[in-house]
């Protein structure tokens, strides 16, 4: 038991002598370690310090080093303007030079000018003399002149102002008539040789359309296939298409009516290809009919941008574009509007160029004056207006806009390039065969023509010919005059533009004819 306790306090001891033992090992690494650290500190104090020292003295140095730069530059300034202020002495003393010599000479001619205006006081005190001689005798000439004459100057200068301005009146008289003649010959021959060159550079097709289209069928059985049971073929038909079918006594054939001429295209094609394909019922209709509108509308596009492309008008709006395309298949008298149309602009521009007017507001003005044809089936208005309000809508110059409301007289032209357009627009309408009009419409124009030329005092016989472009009038010489066959002449051309409607011109041509009859017997 003793001995257990022993143990247990020898143990103690150690214990407490190895806590001691360590303590005092811990406390001398840390001293070691604390003088190392303090030794380290103060080489990097002594390092920061030597650095410092060496950056201060390449700051001094550098220093040094630009003021000694700064210094040299001075200097050369200074030596510089120095140089300036010699030269600039240099000019001013050779200029006081120049001055003194200039003075020199001056004074001279001064002297020279007295010398000379002395000698003019001479001469025109002399001068003075002889004129007033001159002026004495002319005097006594003068009145010896009136004595002779018996008739004193005044009235003798009036005379004479009077037959010098008789004779001015009529040369000037003369000399107006021969300008006004000479330059209404010449601007008749410019003006036959613009419109001439511009038709002979500018020759387009022309087809005649109609308002109706005519479907050849490979046999009369397909005309009861398009019917169908009970009509529903042909209802389907007209319902999507909008147009009316014709089925006649006619052999092989049906004709398809409408006055909108991109309606009548599409039912054309899609009648052609309901024949091809020879399932005609309801739903097949309006599949065709819809695959018809595409490709119409290709159509429409691919011709508006072929326009566009040969006329060379770049930078229209789409949407003018389209409806460029779709006059395509409008007709005005048979005419087709859209090559119409490019004629007018290849004319505009040929007498555009002729006049030195701008080419291309002609050619561009030219392509778009009958674009309101392309919507007059469905909106209300002249296709001017419509023309002009679509012009506008889509970004056009107010100078084409102008044109396009102009080619009709709607409004009065302003600009050189809508007198242009207008004549270019009457040049396409009215050349031979470009239209054509009805024998009915046609007959009644020859009559009225021949009705209007009747109705007039003196008239004897009338005829008209050229197909109605000159109405031919026979007057009585005993109730007209010569002066009367002009009067009569603006009379009628008067009351036709004012009662008829026609394509270009009307030449009034009366005659009036004095016959003179004796007999040798």
């Amino acid at each position: 038991m003793l001995a257990w306790y022993y143990t247990v306090l020898i143990g103690i001891v150690l214990c407490l002598a190895g806590v001691l033992g360590g303590y005092s090992y811990r406390k001398s690494v840390q001293e070691k370690k604390i003088g190392r650290t303090e030794e380290y500190a103060k080489k990097l104090l002594d390092d920061a310090t030597r650095r410092a020292d060496e950056q201060k003295k390449e700051m001094i140095l550098v220093a040094k080093e630009e003021v000694l730069h700064l210094k040299t530059e001075a200097d050369k300034e200074i030596r510089t303007r120095r140089n300036e202020i010699q030269r600039s002495e240099r000019r001013i003393i050779q200029r006081e030079e120049s001055l003194d010599k200039k003075e020199e000479s001056l004074d001279k001619k001064r002297d020279q000018l007295a010398l000379r205006e002395e000698n003019l006081e001479k001469k025109e005190e002399e001068l003075s003399r002889l004129q007033q001689e001159a002026e004495n005798y002319k005097v006594k000439q003068v009145q010896e002149l009136e004595r002779i004459a018996t008739m004193t100057q005044d009235e003798a200068r009036q005379m004479v102002i009077e037959r010098v301005q008789k004779d001015a009146y009529h040369d000037a008289a003369a000399t107006v008539r021969e300008i006004e003649s000479r330059a209404k010959e010449e601007g008749e021959k410019k003006a036959r040789n613009i419109i001439a060159l511009a038709i002979q550079k500018c020759a387009a097709d022309h087809v005649a359309e109609s308002t109706v289209s005519v479907i050849s069928l490979p046999n009369d059985d397909m005309k009861g296939r398009i019917i169908g049971r009970e009509g529903r073929n042909i209802r389907a038909l007209e319902t999507a298409t909008g147009v009316d079918l014709i089925i006649d006594d006619t052999p092989e054939a049906v004709i398809v009516s409408a006055f909108d001429p991109v309606r009548r295209e599409i039912a054309r094609l899609a009648i052609e290809k309901l024949i091809m394909d020879g399932r005609i019922h309801p739903a097949r209709i309006e599949e065709c009919v819809e695959k018809a509108k595409k490709e119409v509308e290709n159509q429409i596009r691919e011709a508006g941008e072929q326009a566009v492309f040969e006329t060379g008008q770049h930078g229209i709006h789409p949407e003018l574009v389209k409806l460029l395309g779709r006059m395509k298949f409008r007709t005005s008298y048979g005419q087709n509007v859209l090559k119409h149309s490019i004629e007018v602009s290849h004319l505009a521009g040929l007498m555009a160029a002729e006049l030195g007017a701008d080419v291309a507001l002609a050619k561009r003005a030219g392509l778009l004056h009958d674009i309101g044809k392309a919507v007059d089936h469905e909106q209300e208005g002249t296709h001017v207006s419509l023309g002009g309000e679509l012009a506008r809508k889509y970004g056009e110059s107010a100078d084409v806009i102008h044109a396009i409301l102009a080619h009709h007289n709607d409004v009065e032209p302003q600009t050189v390039e809508a007198v242009v357009v207008q004549a270019a627009d009457a040049i396409s309408a009215a050349r031979p065969g470009a239209r054509r009009e009805s024998l009915e419409n046609y007959i009644k124009r020859l009559t009225k023509l021949e009705e209007i030329a009747n109705s007039f005092q003196g008239v004897d016989k009338c005829y008209a010919i050229q197909s109605g472009r000159e109405v031919r009038i026979m007057v009585k010489p005993d109730d007209v005059t010569d002066e009367g066959t002009r009067v009569l002449a603006k009379e009628i051309a008067k009351r036709i533009e004012k009662e008829m409607e026609y394509p270009g011109q009307i030449r009034v041509n009366v005659i009036r004819e004095t016959r003179s009859i004796d007999y040798a017997k």
